[in-house]
């Protein structure tokens, strides 16, 4: 068993009262650190593991458990990134405390990264939001320089383990929206009971003044942020065999 003791977690920044990783009213941790390079990275800043702050675990607890009274039955606190498993060591006892203190914990994960401390961390988890970039191979190496047979294979645990979990889909133009593409991660994820919902998350250029203020240079500057008719096309075609998918 690995010795789990209350390293600091080093973050990059803090949203109260979020609304979008996850359900009800969240404090979202965005960690630094990620193991994948996607090329629409709106977090590129949460890359690297040096810069952030490094935060010890009771504050972190002090903030989510003052936060508490807005969360309701739903809320609770989300890990974001960068890629919280990077940093999975540190979360253990983190999301131990936080379990203590009675909130709900989401982690939004790649999910291509599988230690001992992951499955342990996943334990305290209440919810995985799982992000699957692409089911295609191919396509997926393109997206994020990385494979994605972890990532299937931890849906494929979850579901083996009675772990509840959503699915997060970004649609890129011309990198996830081919129809085949949809509909196998569809048939994928149709036998899957402890799949909660499936977000279709819109593609978008938010992040690329990052690029700009790190000297780098933004790799999708000629794709078009989705139209309505894409969004939906995607959903028409999840919606044939999923339910609970919605658009974020």
């Amino acid at each position: 068993m690995s010795n789990h003791k209350n390293t600091p977690l080093r973050v990059h920044s803090f949203e109260s009262l979020g609304t979008y990783d996850g359900p009800g009213l969240r404090l979202v941790v965005f960690t630094k650190g990620c193991n994948f390079r996607c090329l629409y990275c709106a977090n590129v800043d949460t890359i690297p593991m040096d810069g952030g702050t490094e935060k010890e675990i009771e504050d972190i607890v002090k903030m989510a458990v003052s936060e508490k009274p807005f969360f309701g039955k739903k809320g609770g606190i989300t890990f974001s990134g960068g890629e919280p498993m990077v940093q999975a060591k540190a979360l253990i006892p983190l999301c131990k405390r936080l379990k203590e203190e009675g909130i709900h914990i989401c982690l939004d994960t790649n999910g291509s990264i599988w230690n001992e401390d992951v499955e342990i961390l996943l334990s305290y988890v209440d919810l995985v939001l799982l992000d699957i970039k692409q089911i295609n191979p191919e396509r997926h190496l393109v997206i994020t320089e990385r494979q994605n047979g972890n990532t299937l294979r931890l849906a494929q645990w979850l579901e083996a383990h009675g772990h509840p979990f959503w699915v997060r889909y970004v649609l890129v133009p011309g990198y996830s929206d081919d129809e085949q593409d949809i509909l196998q991660l569809a048939h994928f994820l149709e036998p899957m009971k402890m799949r909660q919902r499936l977000e279709i998350l819109p593609y978008h250029t938010l992040g690329v003044h990052k690029y700009e203020g790190l000297g780098k240079s933004y790799k999708l500057t000629d794709v078009k942020q989705n139209t309505a008719e894409q969004l939906n096309k995607a959903k028409q075609i999840f919606d044939m065999v999923l339910d609970n998918v919605v658009m974020n």
